[in-house]
């Protein structure tokens, strides 16, 4: 019989799995929505999971079963109580050997040399995490939306819609994105958006979507979007060099990771951070983004058999 491994990259907006051969080669990918078990419960995670690894199946032509080795990594799954409930959901679903963890360290294995060094996430949710080549951890941010998540696509679309609004009142300085907002949930007036904030059903990733709004704006030389991005890196540098710090990072440079729609899809963001790291005390480098963060999935799988 040949042998299967599958990948699995849970993040705050969608799922991604990848079926595989046992050297990582892909035979199958799907997607599906997020399995982060937190915003929906542990059923609408499964189902999540379960969804896109069917999909996977499907892409490769081969009839679902198990496979020999799994590796998820799930976001919102950092502590031993939320990764054995997946654990032993995924025993009895997908493989008699499965590793879990949380969406860090796929990053890890698929963003550094010798898989030590600082994952910064920075999508829907933000949080930093790093390994020590002793095998330390320690991990700063991510304590979800009401808490925490700074620097991610959420808090910059919360502090972009408080700052369009208290332009609107003349509380605060002229800005863009008023306009650019309304132009992107497709409303017309102030009446409108009062209603659609609270009562059209929008989630934590609709409001993160809105992220590359300020992005744009701020490279269209809007002031106020400027700020805005400008703390959110701050955010982010201070979350890495907690991390840092935590680990008792001394070598020239750390080996750092990073992924999540909103870092990634802003080069002038990472710039910002890094330089914001370097004022900080630290440096980092290898700098690398990952947009695939499920290849660190695979690689841990196959790290299994």
């Amino acid at each position: 019989m040949p042998t299967y491994i599958l990948g699995i990259d849970g993040g705050g907006t969608r799922t991604r799995a990848v079926l595989a051969d046992r050297r990582g080669r892909a035979l199958g990918k799907g997607e599906a929505g997020t399995s982060n078990p937190n915003p929906h419960g542990y059923k609408a995670a499964q189902d999540e999971l379960l969804k896109s690894v069917n999909m996977a199946f499907a892409s490769a032509g081969i009839k679902p079963g198990r496979v020999d080795a799994a590796c998820l990594g799930i976001g919102g799954v950092d502590r031993e109580q939320e990764r054995s409930r997946i654990r032993k959901w995924a025993l009895r679903h997908l493989s008699h050997k499965v590793y879990v963890t949380n969406d860090s360290e796929t990053v890890l294995a698929a963003g550094t040399p010798e898989n030590w060094g600082i994952v910064l996430i920075s999508g829907t949710g933000s949080m930093a995490w790093g390994k020590s080549p002793e095998g330390r951890i320690a991990r700063a941010s991510g304590y979800g939306y009401l808490i925490g998540d700074e620097g991610s696509g959420f808090d910059l679309a919360c502090r972009a819609l408080r700052a369009a609004t208290q332009a609107y009142d003349g509380r605060g300085e002229p800005t863009i994105l008023f306009d650019r907002i309304l132009q992107h949930w497709k409303i017309k007036e102030m009446d409108q958006l009062i209603p659609y904030v609270y009562h059209s059903g929008l989630h934590h990733d609709d409001f993160a979507a809105m992220a590359r709004v300020v992005v744009r704006a701020a490279s269209d030389g809007d002031h106020v979007a400027t700020v805005l991005l400008d703390q959110t890196a701050e955010f982010l540098a201070s979350s890495i060099t907690a991390v840092a710090r935590a680990l008792n990072f001394i070598t020239p440079s750390v080996p750092l990771a990073l992924t999540g729609g909103l870092v990634t899809g802003s080069p002038s963001l990472q710039q910002a951070l890094i330089l914001k790291a370097e004022k900080k005390g630290f440096l980092f480098g290898p700098v690398k983004v990952v947009k695939e963060p499920v290849k660190g999935a695979v690689i841990l799988a196959c790290s299994m058999l």
